[in-house]
């Protein structure tokens, strides 16, 4: 049982302060959302549905994983979105190779995955607790302990949170197992592709000398902008030929969609900052006299930030506040003070300070109440030996425990919420001195605690916050509300909108090419509603009001254009073929000035020309002209071929008509390594071709459906 008292050891995070530095994850709302729809489709991979169901089993299993491993009590928005899209990505990764893998007869045999556990390098495995204590490397003896151990326990004998946390960590390693098996099969694909990638000795000898042969030449260039965009005309037809050559360059892959849309947040009246104000005056009033319960007080007050009654270092404290308490004296009462980065008003009294060591290392022994057990006495008995010199890692392990010590320290504890046995526990470490041992009475068990070591000396503080953000009213909401719901009545299209939007106090935004694994509009929290509904509507369709944000902001939705799967129509792109045009135009109209120029000082005497000397030119890197503002690459390729004092022909360049005039050469003293230029371009080759998973994904008609249910 060696693993499990090993196990065990963590008492002080895992078992009596399961709430200390360790945080839980929790899947949020997402489910609520299916209900009746389990049975819908949330996306499609190579033909193969997945259903709202499965994919939600695939948050929850990897949400448990992330429990287990960090443990925050709750997650933002983003936090729980984030999991969604990781979960996505590596669901339509695995079925996108697991098919190609299939075709070629690629598997991962169980002696495979047995001989990777054996081999304990892979970075899977660095992350999992059965590392060894000494090295901190991955030690498989400790995981087959583990499932042996596991698959003889009875969880109904054992307290809960034992049960709980060996169940925890029997999911995450087989959470670990599955994903070496398909980590391995995703590295033998692409070990296959890239071993088809190959350099060869003539390839080595051009990559060397475009990288090591250098030149320098003068540069006169026109640039573009030198002639104005209204004395060059565009035609249709000229944007038609452009879209018809480079046709291939707008397609989409990904139904999108265009909006428009109001983002209305609402914020404090001053008669709300008013009564804000006059409630902090009385509770800071109220902080600087006796208080016989802190904690109950501060918590009365609405405060942000929560009385632990134990010194903490100052970067424990919120920044504002931590930013007076030097300076402070003991029981002064700062503020209160507002604090425009988090919208703020704040309060702090000075309770105590001193220095203190911020980490401390000690071990344990825990002896639960059970029924028919006298657990005090047995910590009574157990206290007093170790106090005359009983070995403190024998009498552990006669409760089944190996007295291994463990360090704590504040950033562990310090954003938890501390209170009852978690804070009397945390009081009894931070109080015991060096060598000395406390026999700790708790509410499920007694404590046997020794402090071995402390370090970090540094100043810290006991102080009592009051952090209130400065809030709108419920009035001043309604009233934002009804003026906001009123303008969308009276304004029920999107060129009704665009008229009167700003004259009614608002700003009409865009957003383009809107797709649906985005999980906001506009960075507001809270609007999943709202995308299901511009995903589900007609062009030309304006929303109903949302509420979302924090409940503090009022969104209404015009739906502008949907941009289906195809090519993207040539009013799409427009734009940006006009800007290509005009520039190939310019291009001509300077050349033709040029064309009975002979020498490079002619062109340099052009209006409007630039000059420049390019220094350290090779081919295998663009220049950069800092008269234009611009990366050239046009200017490597002619130099790496041209001969000193040989004048070029104008050429079309990025941001201008350019000629070029070699005037040196010159070469790296860097001997030319065939294996390892070959090398250098294997490891290129092999990048390029890390990039067929986007390959694979168009291959597999990829639908993501996950807005409709989460």
């Amino acid at each position: 049982m060696a693993m499990l008292q090993k196990l065990r050891s963590k008492g002080p995070l895992l078992v009596i302060v399961i709430g200390l530095g360790l945080f839980a994850f929790i899947a949020g709302d997402a489910w609520q959302v299916l209900g009746p729809r389990q049975s819908q489709v949330a996306g499609e991979v190579n033909g193969k549905s997945i259903l709202a169901k499965e994919f939600q089993d695939l948050i929850e299993e990897y949400t448990d994983v992330i429990k287990f491993t960090t443990g925050s009590s709750s997650l933002t928005e983003e936090q729980n979105d984030q999991i969604k899209d990781e979960v996505w990505t590596t669901y339509v990764n695995n079925q996108l190779i697991s098919k190609e893998a299939k075709k070629l007869g690629l598997t991962v045999t169980d002696a495979e995955v047995q001989s990777i556990i054996d081999a304990g390098t892979d970075p899977l495995l660095q992350q999992t607790p059965f590392r060894n204590q000494q090295t901190g490397q991955f030690d498989k003896d400790m995981l087959k302990k583990f499932l042996v151990d596991y698959a003889k326990m009875d969880m109904k004998t054992m307290p809960q949170q034992y049960a709980e946390y060996y169940q925890s960590l029997h999911k995450f390693w087989s959470f670990i197992e599955k994903t070496l098996i398909s980590s391995r099969l995703a590295q033998k694909y692409q070990s296959l592709v890239t071993k088809s990638l190959i350099s060869n000795p003539i390839e080595a000898k051009n990559s060397y000398n475009g990288r090591v042969n250098e030149s320098e030449a003068l540069l006169a260039a026109v640039p573009y902008a030198s002639i104005a965009d209204s004395t060059v005309k565009v035609s249709g037809s000229d944007l038609q030929k452009l879209y018809d050559k480079k046709k291939e360059q707008f397609r989409q892959y990904i139904e999108s969609r265009d909006i428009k849309y109001i983002d209305f947040q609402v914020t404090a009246s001053a008669a709300d900052k008013a009564a804000i104000t006059k409630e902090m005056n009385e509770f800071t009033q109220q902080l600087g006299g006796a208080q016989t319960d802190m904690s109950a007080f501060i918590r009365s007050t609405g405060s942000l930030t929560n009385y632990k009654d134990l010194f903490l270092p100052k970067d424990a404290y919120p920044t504002d506040i931590a930013a007076h308490l030097e300076g402070a004296a003991v029981g002064a009462v700062v503020g209160p003070f507002f604090t425009a980065a988090d919208n703020t008003l704040n309060s702090f009294k000075l309770l105590d300070k001193t220095v203190a060591s911020d980490s401390i290392q000690f071990r344990q022994i825990q002896i639960a109440k059970r029924d028919g057990v006298d657990a005090v006495a047995q910590a009574d008995s157990a206290y007093k030996a170790i106090s005359k010199g009983a070995d403190f890692a024998t009498v552990a392990k006669k409760y089944g425990q190996n007295g291994e010590p463990s360090w704590v320290s504040s950033s562990m504890y310090a954003q938890a919420q501390i209170d009852g046995d978690n804070l009397k526990y945390l009081q009894a470490i931070l109080s015991t001195g060096v060598n000395e041992t406390k026999n700790v009475v708790l509410g499920q068990a007694n404590v046997i605690i020794q402090v071995m070591a402390k370090k970090a000396e540094k100043p810290e503080f006991k102080a009592a916050v009051i952090k209130r953000t400065i809030d709108f009213s419920k009035e001043t909401y309604n009233t934002a509300y009804n003026k906001f719901s009123s303008f969308v009545a009276s304004n029920p299209t999107v060129d009704k909108m665009k008229a009167n939007a700003e004259s009614a106090g608002y700003k009409l935004l865009d957003h383009n090419d809107l797709y649906s694994s985005e999980h906001n509009i506009g960075g507001v929290t809270g609007t999943r509603e709202a995308m299901r509904w511009v995903f589900s509507s007609k062009v030309g369709a304006v929303s109903p009001v949302y509420e979302c944000g924090d409940n503090n902001h009022i969104l209404v939705i015009a739906l502008t254009g949907i941009n289906k799967e195809g090519y993207r129509s040539i009013d799409k792109v427009k734009d940006q073929l006009k800007t290509e045009v005009l520039k190939d135009k310019k291009a001509e109209l300077i050349m033709n000035k040029m064309k009975n120029f002979n020498s490079f000082a002619q062109y340099r005497l052009m209006p409007s020309a630039v000059g420049d000397t390019i220094k350290h030119v090779t081919f295998d890197a663009p220049a950069f002209v800092p008269s234009l503002n611009s990366s050239e690459p046009v200017v490597g390729a002619y130099t790496s071929l041209a001969s000193v004092n040989q004048l070029s022909k104008p050429i079309k360049g990025n941001a201008g008509v350019i000629v070029l005039q070699v005037i040196g050469k010159s070469k790296l003293n860097e001997a030319f390594n065939e294996k390892d230029e070959e090398a250098r371009l294997l490891n290129s080759h092999q990048q390029m071709a890390s990039r067929f998973m986007n390959d694979l994904y168009l291959k597999g008609k990829v639908k993501d459906r996950r807005y409709l249910f989460f």
